[in-house]
């Protein structure tokens, strides 16, 4: 079983597309696949075809130790399981810090029922408060979905200092799972050069696929389906399987006859 963290301190970086459309992903190769909305806004909620606003409980209720897990979440169309949030996620941020132990608390609630998933991806806010620090305790690695821009680059110092930070009080075995170029235009002159540095600094921590900038894309959360059921065909639909394919594979146990690979830096994937 694997918990990524789906996480970027900068909004409006394709995060919670990319939590909903990997999940739907993963589960479309076979996998068994948790997507959890640690975001009050309940984006991914809506964005997985359920209403926030109608929810008999929400991920308040769980993290609170109201209800019980199988009370709370429920199935997407996409085929993978969510746990729903909405606004009263606010009030669990103010909760939490009287908690003890309070950063582990996400960790401590997966316990019993993470063994029947395959992934479990976590759906993180745009800020660095409890529930992203919970998340980031919680999670084996940390899916950074980023642009190609100036100001993308400044945002991932931090968040890298953060996960930094995370490593060395709460979660010692926290890796980056990867970075991923979101909203990709090729075309761009500073989007191929922010991608050719990304490429120099970590190398295969890239994932060689890119999302592009894509209408279909834009449109799938307000259908409250993920693109794969909306348009299929769409190169947004296909960039998101082909980047499910590349995470399934990264952690997809090796035979003990196969030889690690030696390749280099990943190259730009044609998006």
């Amino acid at each position: 079983m694997t918990i990524i963290a789906v996480a970027n301190q900068k909004g409006g970086v394709g995060k919670t597309t990319t939590s909903i459309n990997l999940a739907a992903g993963l589960a479309d190769l076979g996998a068994r696949v948790l997507l959890l909305d640690l975001d009050p806004q309940g984006n991914a909620t809506m964005g997985s075809g359920i209403d926030k606003n109608d929810l008999q409980h929400s991920s308040y209720a769980w993290l609170q130790g109201e209800q019980p897990f199988d009370k709370v979440v429920t199935t997407s169309a996409g085929r993978f399981d969510v746990m729903p949030s909405n606004l009263d996620l606010t009030a669990a941020e103010v909760a939490m810090l009287d908690m003890e132990r309070r950063e582990y608390r996400i960790r401590a609630l997966l316990q019993d029922s993470a063994e029947r998933y395959d992934y479990i991806l976590i759906d993180c806010p745009p800020s660095l408060n409890i529930l992203t620090v919970n998340a980031l305790t919680a999670a084996n690695g940390v899916l950074i979905p980023m642009q190609c821009e100036y100001f993308a680059l400044e945002g991932l110092t931090a968040l890298l200092d953060t996960i930094e930070g995370i490593r060395a009080q709460t979660n010692s075995s926290l890796r980056i799972d990867g970075l991923l170029r979101t909203m990709y235009d090729p075309r761009n002159g500073l989007t191929r050069d922010v991608s050719r540095q990304l490429i120099h600094y970590f190398g295969n921590q890239v994932f060689r696929t890119v999302i592009p900038r894509n209408i279909r894309l834009a449109e799938a959360p307000s259908h409250g389906l993920p693109v794969q059921l909306y348009d299929r065909s769409s190169r947004g639909a296909v960039a998101y399987q082909a980047l499910a394919a590349e995470v399934h594979k990264r952690h997809r146990p090796q035979p003990m006859s196969e030889t690690p690979s030696n390749q280099g830096p990943a190259t730009q994937a044609s998006p």
